[in-house]
């Protein structure tokens, strides 16, 4: 982290690498020559700055004089001397406000006590400029490899956060003050913090739950992701002939949306599930190497990543050839209506689990009515029975921001427990499953999975859909594809 490790690493980094080419002398010196200043234009004062500086108020009253610091994280490699592309832990970011292009790995932020609160301090590694070798020689810093990045003042104009090189920040452990730290981000801060782990276990349950309420800034953010997301969805069905057309035509699919992503945001949210047939009763499919047949459905569970990292999670299940099949709408109408009571259920006061709740009965009505439920819905709406979960497994909804499971810190007793407030934004997602392999059902049922998911914003009054730009009823549907499938 500091300029001898820097030195280590890059070191490291030649050994790997037997493919560079050493550079004589005269070119080093030849480098230092030439070179005119560069400052960027254009720069502004961030529209997160007052947002963070209330985060920052907040948890400095929570925490008087004790030090807390959030690692924005360092990277990974990938494969030998390639890594995986940098974001920054979602603490950091919140914190700060720094975006996903001027994020830098191995920063951090450190709240210093002082007699009225605390003082943020952040330490980054600055741009390479040309008084040192660094700009063509880094891999992971040099502007030559990776990109210009901000220098100090830049960012602290933009972020308004007093901003030091990251060599310099051992000095500020030496006094062994109490410290929490987000610990598991930087194996540097970490050695230089003694482990507190009840003390960091509520620290991180903390910052979880201040999380919990968005404000003003982030709901237009998530608003933001939401809106490319659904643009993303238009993509994706657009290309559904073609996906059609190939082997693995789910990646086509896939592909659609990544493209949307990198367009409007940083990158997806998560791993897009493009699940076509019975790979939509795999909650988690993420190898999308399927194909797409014309009478399949296809479950799609996307969401664009704003720069700011705010994340979209919407999930449709839509007919490849634009109808749906008498068995596919009854179960379809299942979810619809397990989801439509799911977001019925959303008003401050109520419990989040009452949201799976409301979910759940529908579904457990739908089994009954088809016939595969063996016993009364009410018998197994009971905690000791939970038969129709069979055909729904997991949860209804989840919390939602800057991170896709949002708030996920949070202890039981303060989120599924919890009551709602005004300002949290939360995804209600029931499904129903039916394995290819599950003989309660007529063959015709068999192998189809559908789940339908979208963003909610807890209001005063009750719930507003972002997503609700996005069609969800299956006739409503059928008319949205005929749009977008129009030769």
């Amino acid at each position: 982290m500091n300029s001898a490790s820097n030195s280590s690493d890059n070191e490291e980094l030649s050994k790997i690498r037997t493919h560079d080419i050493p550079s004589a002398d005269a070119m080093s010196e030849f480098m230092k020559q030439g070179w005119a200043p560069s400052p960027l234009s254009g720069i502004n004062p961030h529209p997160s700055i007052p947002f963070t500086k209330l985060r920052r108020e907040k948890i400095s009253k929570k925490y008087p004089g004790v030090r807390l610091v959030f690692p924005a994280g360092s990277l990974k490699v990938r494969s030998n001397d390639t890594d995986y592309p940098f974001r920054a832990h979602s603490a950091f970011s919140w914190f700060t406000g720094i975006i996903a292009p001027d994020a830098v790995a191995d920063s951090v932020l450190v709240m210093e006590p002082i007699n009225n609160g605390h003082e943020p301090l952040l330490f980054v590694h600055p741009r390479s400029v040309r008084d040192s070798d660094e700009f063509y020689k880094n891999t992971r810093y040099g502007e030559f490899w990776v990109g210009r990045r901000m220098s100090l003042e830049e960012t602290q104009y933009k972020y308004e956060i007093k901003v030091n090189h990251i060599e310099s920040i051992e000095q500020y452990f030496l006094d062994k003050k109490e410290t929490l730290v987000i610990r598991g981000e930087d194996k540097t801060i970490d050695d230089l913090v003694l482990e507190n782990t009840e003390g960091e276990k509520e620290f991180l349950n903390y910052t979880s739950l201040m999380r919990m309420i968005k404000d003003a800034y982030e709901i237009d953010e998530m608003q933001k992701a939401v809106d490319a997301s659904v643009r993303g969805f238009a993509d994706m069905v657009r290309v559904f002939p073609a996906a059609t057309s190939v082997a693995r035509g789910e990646r086509i699919i896939e592909s659609a949306f990544y493209g949307r992503a990198r367009l409007e945001g940083n990158e997806p949210g998560y791993s897009s599930i493009v699940a076509a047939g019975s790979h939509a009763c795999v909650l988690h499919w993420i190898k999308n190497n399927g194909d797409v047949l014309p009478g399949d459905l296809v479950l799609i569970d996307a969401g664009v990543e704003v720069d700011s990292h705010y994340t979209a999670d919407i999930t449709r299940t839509f007919p490849v050839s634009g109808k749906f099949t008498k068995a596919q709408r009854d179960i379809y109408m299942i979810v619809f209506k397990a989801q439509s009571a799911g977001i019925a259920a959303i008003k401050p006061g109520a419990k989040f689990k009452d949201i799976h709740a409301a979910c759940m009965a529908e579904i457990a009505k739908g089994a009954f009515e088809l016939g595969v439920l063996p016993i009364s819905i009410e018998e197994s709406l009971k905690p000791e029975f939970g038969l129709h979960r069979r055909w729904q497994f997991h949860g209804s909804g989840h919390h939602l921001g800057i991170d896709v499971h949002d708030c996920a810190h949070a202890r039981k007793e303060e989120y599924s427990d919890a009551n709602l407030e005004a300002g949290m934004i939360l995804t209600v997602e029931p499904g129903f499953y039916i394995q290819p392999d599950d003989t309660l059902f007529p063959e015709e049922y068999r192998g189809i999975g559908i789940r339908i998911e979208d963003d909610i914003l807890v209001t005063q009054s009750g719930a507003k859909i972002l997503s609700n730009a996005l069609p969800r009823h299956p006739d409503e549907v059928e008319v949205y594809m005929a749009k977008l499938l129009k030769p």
